[in-house]
């Protein structure tokens, strides 16, 4: 099970008002099978309530109301898709090991999920932060 960050559904459900660069549309294409394969059962992912309240931050610029919600309950009612609980223990754990690693919270957030539940990498288009934890 691979561990699935908010910019994979940002890049494949977002609709920028402006003309993409070549790395853009290579990152939304990318995303975008990503986002089908989830949606056609093909890869059993697992991500975190605080990851999808950014794709809601991001997505509420670019879609309407009622798209962000379609979209939303389309990825809640996937069967293949974990949602793990974030509580307070977890995210100050997730802060601490943030500042040792040098990412923000929310991407240590993400490593401590994929560790702790030994799946097996991650999926992050951009593969900045995450991309040493990929195997």
């Amino acid at each position: 099970m691979k561990f699935l960050d908010s910019n994979v559904f940002i890049y494949a459900f977002y609709r920028p008002g402006r003309h993409l660069s070549q790395s853009e549309k290579q990152m939304k294409d990318l995303s975008k099978k990503i986002v089908a394969e989830v949606e056609e059962g093909k890869e059993k992912v697992v991500t975190t309530v605080v990851h999808l309240s950014q794709v809601v931050n991001i997505l509420k610029h670019g879609v309407t109301p009622e798209q962000l919600s379609e979209i939303m309950e389309g990825l809640l009612m996937l069967d293949n898709l974990e949602v793990e609980g974030v509580d307070k223990p977890k995210y100050l754990a997730a802060t601490e090991l943030g500042r040792d690693l040098g990412l923000d919270a929310n991407d240590a957030v993400a490593v401590t999920i994929i560790v702790a539940n030994g799946h097996c990498g991650s999926f992050k288009p951009d593969a900045q932060p995450l991309q040493h934890f990929h195997t």
